[in-house]
């Protein structure tokens, strides 16, 4: 038997399905702490009440002497993870939303065995949803070398209200001395040097100094959760050495301890904007008070642009949801550019080419709200300026969506991009 649906008819069924969703995933959103009003603009990034503030609301404070290097695509960032993991003397922490099979899966695997049965101290905490494509015999190679192996939040009847809250946090930590964060997940998708949409383009950062103590916290945080463990100690806190000298802090959200940390540190970072704002993002939805702030910004003069994925994108209903949501920002000037090349899965805020804000937080409902996040702000000129200028080689491969074309759009095209728009507080 076949069903006839006129197209009013299947809209409306659509837009029912799609508020019925909303209602639904609504009751597994637990964020308590919200921010609801507009932060205005006090000071600068480059003035020392900036840092105290960051440091104060976001977790722990900035500090100095540490050493960031930046890795580009997988086939800097993977190499380099690899052979840090091999390098390991006493512990490894590590932390991932995605890990698939694969060559890259199993390259991994490889090496965290081989340091468990030499001793060292694994720990790896992969997300329960995240981690469905990851291969049995590989989580059995991985155990039976010793390696401690968590999921988080798997699918029990008796924890539902838990299973939207995911850990999107990308962590690697060896020895308690040497820190890895930023975008990728552990899968084939990653690999190579974005050179077509089966290969993404993203950031890495490899990172040495006393930060590296805050990143190895931010994971002991969640493992804890996990396995009720506390690491502790010299294998996993060693004297803290400096290793460079910029400026840095790790902070972390979660539903439990402030999940809406993510949206403020984005808030305040745009507040604080005198000339630029650079934002390089896989998932950009915006909700009214970061849309005010964008355009707060541009009112008082700062430059506003905009990288995100393009028509190769893991999630077509992120990118209507977030197109729906461009209106305001381009009329009050901003330069909205799409990457053409592949998915572009980068995560990264250069605020007047001096605060650099990198890791796993998406500009979304999702990160801000209901995710587990975890992020590197760098304050240092130098190293924001390398960031501004891998975002303009990234803009030479994008095309500019201009406010004419946003708003020439097919009706039906915005139609759907609308109903899209109702899920923001999952997307």
């Amino acid at each position: 038997m076949k069903f006839k649906f006129s197209l009013p008819k299947l809209i409306l069924v659509l837009v029912l399905t799609a508020i019925l969703t909303i209602l639904c995933l609504s009751l597994f959103s637990t964020s308590e702490k919200e921010v609801t009003h507009n932060i205005t603009h006090e000071y600068p990034v480059d003035d020392p009440q900036f840092i105290r503030t960051m440091g104060v609301l976001l977790g722990p404070a900035m500090v100095e002497g540490n050493k960031v290097e930046t890795l580009l695509n997988g086939e800097q960032i993977f190499p380099a993870m690899i052979a840090a993991i091999r390098s390991a003397k006493k512990s490894i922490s590590f932390e991932t939303y995605i890990y698939w099979s694969g060559e890259i899966g199993k390259q991994f695997a490889d090496a965290l065995a081989e340091r468990a049965k030499d001793g060292v101290k694994v720990h790896i905490l992969v997300d329960w949803a995240g981690s469905q494509k990851m291969d049995a015999a590989i989580l059995a190679e991985m155990k039976s070398s010793g390696v401690q192996i968590k999921k988080y939040h798997p699918l029990k009847w008796y924890a539902l209200d838990r299973l939207n809250n995911r850990t999107h946090r990308k962590i690697l930590v060896i020895d308690g001395l040497v820190g890895f964060t930023g975008g990728v997940g552990i899968a084939d998708s990653w690999n190579g040097h974005a050179q077509d949409p089966a290969h993404w383009r993203d950031t890495h950062y490899r990172v040495e100094g006393p930060v590296v103590s805050q990143m190895q916290a931010a994971f002991t945080d969640n493992w804890t959760k996990v396995s009720g463990d506390v690491l502790h100690g010299p294998l996993y806190f060693p004297p803290e050495k400096p290793a460079g000298t910029l400026f840095a802090q790790m902070y972390k959200s979660s539903t439990d301890g402030g999940a809406d940390s993510t949206h403020l540190m984005y808030l305040l970072s745009i507040a604080a904007a005198t000339r630029t704002i650079d934002l390089s993002m896989a998932y950009f939805v915006p909700d009214k008070l970061a849309l005010e702030a964008l355009v707060a910004a541009m009112k008082r003069g700062v430059k506003v642009r905009i990288l995100l994925p393009g028509v190769y994108i893991d999630s077509s209903i992120v990118r209507n949801a977030s197109r729906a949501t461009w209106g305001s920002i381009l009329q009050a000037g901003a330069e909205i550019y799409e990457y053409q090349p592949t998915m572009f899965h980068c995560k990264i805020l250069v605020v007047d080419r001096l605060w650099t804000s990198m890791g796993s937080t998406n500009f979304d409902s999702r990160s801000f709200r209901l995710n587990d996040e975890a992020n590197l702000n760098v304050h240092d000129r130098e190293f924001a300026e390398l960031q501004v200028a891998n975002f303009e080689h990234d803009l030479k491969s994008a095309k500019r969506v201009t406010y004419e074309e946003w708003v020439a759009r097919p009706w039906w095209e915005k139609a759907w991009e609308h109903m899209m728009g109702l899920l923001d507080p999952q997307l």
